[in-house]
């Protein structure tokens, strides 16, 4: 693995660059290499914890049945295709058998997936597997929406395009009912608060 020293090297090399100039940093940016590799570090840090950890502290369900959902859960992450960002927002959802989640292991699920080189994609088929294989519900189901720096500022250059995928499982899949009950959840009027 390179070092931070490697890191710092191969950010600055970008920026002469980027600036098409040899010699000293000017002013403005000789600290900005140094800040990029910062940065990475809080923006990559999903490649340091699993989701066993994050799941594994449950509590029991005391038979509740109903439908667990966290919506509107905003998250930042990085286009492994161009390392441009994205983000938006995920919605969360599972019906318990024996286990419940506390709300802020979801979030932290999400922070898991996003905070690496990623597509929306495998985000929202990873938490999708992880509360299948850790929580064991009867179903759960992950929705997430997006807008794409690569799709904003470079290429077909649309500003207001949102990516929107989704996993189904168990009971979200099988049953029209259930994502049906999902959607007016995802739906309902805000908190005011």
């Amino acid at each position: 693995m390179p070092s931070r020293d490697e890191a710092v090297s191969a950010v600055e090399t970008i920026v002469r660059y980027i600036e098409g100039k040899e010699g000293v940093l000017r002013e403005g940016i000789s600290r900005t290499p140094l800040r990029v590799v910062d940065s990475y570090d809080e923006m990559f840090s999903g490649y340091v914890g699993d989701s066993k950890e994050i799941l594994e502290s449950t509590f029991n369900a005391e038979g509740y049945d109903g439908m667990v959902l966290l919506r509107d859960i905003e998250f930042h992450s990085t286009c492994e295709h161009h390392l441009q960002p994205f983000s938006g927002r995920a919605h969360i959802a599972y019906i318990p058998v024996e286990k419940i989640a506390g709300i802020s292991k979801l979030a932290r699920l999400l922070d898991l997936h996003s905070k690496q080189l990623q597509n929306q994609e495998r985000i929202t088929k990873g938490i999708a597997d992880d509360l299948e294989k850790h929580l064991r519900p009867l179903g759960c189901a992950v929705i997430i929406e997006a807008q794409h720096g690569c799709m904003r500022c470079r290429g077909v250059q649309k500003q207001n395009a949102v990516m929107t995928t989704s996993a189904m499982r168990g009971v979200f899949f099988d049953r029209d009912e259930a994502r049906s009950e999902l959607m007016q959840l995802i739906r309902s009027a805000p908190l005011q608060g």
